[in-house]
């Protein structure tokens, strides 16, 4: 198996970085018109400067409104304002679910793609796929494409600005990062792009991991400060590039799967992807036996961020033993990353460390109170 590392052509980061994007734009040959995919937040920070930046840059763009979730008929919306405005290149400007769909729209039409992630509450931004929902949430595919974003630029000033709970959203997803690239590199299968690890990929995700003990807690002070600090550009980077690459070229397993199943649970829509990872986290490392300190280490640095540990804290608190089947069944579907684990994992394994991950977080909050 060959071994294959992807990331995107550019990767531009800093305060105020939105100022600089028709120069990055036009430095790698992208031109106008632009389709702008952005959620609300995002046309109401950026509107001025996007103005300002492609104006100076000489791009053309229209701005399409996201409508909410990347589902199929999403994309497809924004396909079809793609075509109508005549787009030469698709920006997308928002949360995971806003790039994801502008990724998916772009190669579908084969245009370049520009991410432009107003928070960072997932690694969404560098990777080369989408995880496309149904219309109501539920989890329904990933879709891997031939080529990663052709820029990621990353404006920690808007970063600051965003809630602080999105910020710690996306310290759970990137938590998964090492644990999960661990896996996959043990077991020699493949990544997200079919090909065997590197050791950059997996040296990307230890230094995310350590990051993100060293700076977690201090980027999330700055957030709700509104403020950007070194601490909160290291976390940033870590967040988005490092867990990017790192899952993208090393793999996914358990956590992300049990993410997925999650999502079969209406009462968890109310939490954020990360959120639901890092619940996965604590399954996962159940599942594998991971020893004590293992376990330590990921539970006070979830407690100390404000990372969920326990079904109660992603709404699951009233759980059925019907519903625990059903998310433990998604979790193990055909074709689910938690096969890449290095043994047969099948639903009631799953049932039964989702309960003990549970009483693990519970027990820790009793201690830590």
């Amino acid at each position: 198996m060959l071994s294959v590392f992807c990331s995107p052509t550019r990767y531009t980061q800093g305060k105020n970085a939105t100022l600089s994007l028709g120069q990055e734009m036009a430095t790698l040959d992208l031109k106008g018109p632009a389709l702008i995919v952005a959620g609300k937040s995002a046309v109401a920070l950026l509107s001025d400067t996007w103005r300002r930046s492609l104006g100076q840059a000489g791009i053309s763009y229209a701005v399409h409104r996201f409508g909410g979730e990347c589902s199929v008929a999403e994309i497809e919306r924004v396909k079809a304002a793609a075509r109508q405005e005549s787009a030469r290149v698709i920006l997308g400007a928002g949360g995971g679910k806003v790039l994801d769909t502008a990724r998916a729209a772009a190669a579908g039409l084969n245009l370049p793609v520009v991410n432009c992630p107003t928070v960072a509450s997932s690694d969404a931004p560098c990777s080369a796929l989408s995880v496309i929902y149904t219309d109501s949430g539920t989890f329904q595919e990933y879709r891997i494409y031939g080529k990663n974003p052709d820029l990621v630029l990353v404006d920690t000033h808007v970063i600051a600005q965003s809630p602080p709970r999105l910020l710690v959203a996306g310290m759970g997803d990137a938590l998964a990062t090492l644990f999960e690239a661990r896996t996959c590199v043990e077991g020699n299968v493949k990544n997200m792009r079919g090909g065997a690890s590197t050791q950059s990929a997996l040296t990307l995700a230890e230094l995310c991991y350590r990051t993100l003990l060293n700076d977690g807690a201090d980027a999330r002070r700055a957030v709700e400060m509104q403020v950007v600090t070194p601490a909160l550009e290291r976390l940033v980077e870590a967040n988005t590039l490092l867990s990017g690459l790192g899952f993208e070229s090393s793999g996914l397993a358990a956590a992300h799967a049990v993410h997925n199943g999650l999502t079969t649970a209406s009462a968890t829509r109310a939490f954020f992807h990360g959120e639901k990872v890092a619940f996965g986290v604590l399954v996962q490392l159940i599942l594998e036996g991971k020893p004590r300190p293992v376990l330590d280490e990921v539970l006070s640095f979830s407690t100390e961020v404000g990372l969920p540990i326990t079904l109660d804290d992603i709404g699951l608190r009233d759980m059925t033993p019907e519903m625990l089947a059903e998310i433990a069944a998604r979790t193990t579907a055909k074709g689910e990353t938690i096969h890449n684990e290095p043994f047969e994992v099948r639903p009631e394994m799953v049932a039964d460390a989702i309960r003990a991950a549970d009483a693990t977080g519970i027990a820790w909050k009793r201690r830590s109170h």
